[in-house]
């Protein structure tokens, strides 16, 4: 138990290792923040694509084998973004990193095929949560590291964070059940990370190259034909890599869409919110704080979000379960909104930050209810893939979104975005929240699982 918690910590700690570090990865390798947002959005590219992919591989008798191929890689990863090779090396370290964000679920299937009885709910519960509580660690551990040693510093520490899995879970990782091998989707995981790799590229530089450019224009036309394509191969792949099928009615496609909505919401805050703590006073609206400040400041999102969680049973008894999501989204736009038209003092972004966690936290807890009641019980775990999927697209979206809008925002010649740029980014935020909130309070009255299992039968 201790092992995989351990495991599920490291993969959320190096996934926010760059968040808070971006202006620093910038000045370290003199580059732009725009060109050093790619260390965090490569990271969850990976992550979207590698998560279905992880998951099959470990679905068989080789699980142990996989978790310590992926460690191997993330700590691979970690070594190339420590060295002073330049950002094209960094970036590419931290696609490796992105590798282990498919960890954590084979972890959560470890715990419920090795363990037994109430241990095992309560370990596969416990590694949920650790997920947002490593983040909210990781934050401000790895800022404090990166302030005292420097950017490659930080990584450094990951790289040995990574090391010491490895023994641990060599040691003590169980081995897996005698299951069938399960037939891997390489070509659906090929044209997914070529779609959202493309499509994110041209998203990322269209302000620097140019919207009508026809390198712009070429990665855009790439990205729509490939995830075109890419979707319809998985209606028709004898074993596609994420089930597509499961998306079908609109209750089922609402969760999915929520997933998207929420992680899009949810890193246009966390990939802005440390570079405006950190943009100089000289300004006029940035605090100049070190980045062991800019990631306290994201701190209480990832307490809240931690604390919705818990508290999300009774919210559900007081509203009722199907105005969860809605209520969710309300707060989740609030925070957005908090942060958009206050930021003259510094506890003002903590606050902001404090409500958004609390939206995201609320949603994110109400989902896993929404798509059990609209899947058969056998494709459950299926759909929480397809949906972990969309989750991590909506990350990288934002990142990438974010990015682009700070681009667009920055006068000519200047070092810095005008403050009406983090506004447009907490106005696309609070658009997204709306949609979500709308497209959730509209959903029909759900219909309890073993209601509509028994009406079936009947």
């Amino acid at each position: 138990m201790p092992v995989l918690l351990y495991l599920a910590m490291l993969v959320a700690v190096i996934s926010s290792l760059g968040a808070p570090l971006v202006p620093a990865i910038a000045a370290a390798n003199d580059v732009s923040v725009t060109s050093a947002q790619w260390s965090l959005t490569v990271t969850l590219v990976v992550g979207a694509v590698a998560t279905p992919v992880i998951g099959r591989l470990g679905d068989g008798r080789h699980r142990r084998a996989v978790v310590l191929v992926v460690l191997s890689v993330v700590l691979l990863g970690s070594v190339l973004a420590a060295l002073p090779l330049g950002l094209g090396w960094l970036v590419a370290g931290r696609a490796l990193q992105g590798v282990g964000l498919g960890i954590t679920p084979l972890a959560i299937a470890t715990a419920r095929t090795a363990l037994a009885g109430e241990r095992s709910r309560t370990t596969a519960a416990a590694l949920s949560v650790t997920v947002a509580a490593g983040v909210g660690l990781g934050y401000p551990l790895t800022g404090a590291i990166a302030e005292l040693g420097g950017v490659h510093t930080a990584f450094w520490f990951g790289a040995g964070a990574s090391a010491l899995a490895i023994v641990a879970a060599a040691l003590v990782y169980p081995a897996s059940p005698e299951v069938p091998p399960r037939r891997l989707d390489v070509a659906g995981a090929l044209l997914l990370g070529t779609g959202l790799a493309t499509g994110l590229l041209a998203l990322g530089e269209a302000e620097t190259w140019g919207w009508t450019s026809p390198a712009v224009l070429g990665l855009t036309a790439v990205a729509v034909v490939t995830l075109a394509g890419w979707a319809v191969w998985q209606l028709r792949a004898p074993a596609p890599l994420v089930d597509l099928r499961l998306a079908r009615g609109r209750t089922a496609a609402t969760a999915h869409g929520a997933a998207l909505l929420v992680g899009l919401a949810n890193y246009l805050l966390l990939s802005s919110v440390p570079r405006l703590a950190q943009t100089p006073v000289s300004t006029g609206y940035g605090f100049g704080t070190s980045i062991v400040v800019a990631g306290l400041v994201l701190l209480p999102f990832s307490v809240a979000s931690f604390l919705a969680s818990r508290a999300a049973p009774s919210l559900e008894r007081v509203v009722g379960r199907r105005l969860v999501l809605p209520v969710g989204a309300v707060v989740l736009g609030i925070g957005e909104l908090m942060f958009g038209l206050l930021r003259d003092d510094l506890w003002q972004l903590f606050l902001a930050m404090a409500v958004a966690g609390f939206g995201v936290g609320t949603t994110f807890a109400a989902l896993p209810a929404l798509i059990v009641s609209a899947v058969p019980a056998g494709e459950t775990g299926s759909a929480m893939s397809l949906n972990q999927v969309m989750r991590y697209v909506g990350f990288a979206v934002g990142s990438a979104l974010g990015a682009t809008v700070l681009e667009a925002a920055t006068p000519s010649g200047a070092a810095f975005p005008a403050s009406s740029g983090y506004t447009g980014i907490a106005m696309i935020g609070l658009g997204a929240s709306v949609l979500l909130a709308v497209l959730t309070a509209t959903l029909p009255a759900q219909v309890e699982p073993g209601a509509r299992a028994a009406a079936l039968a009947r």
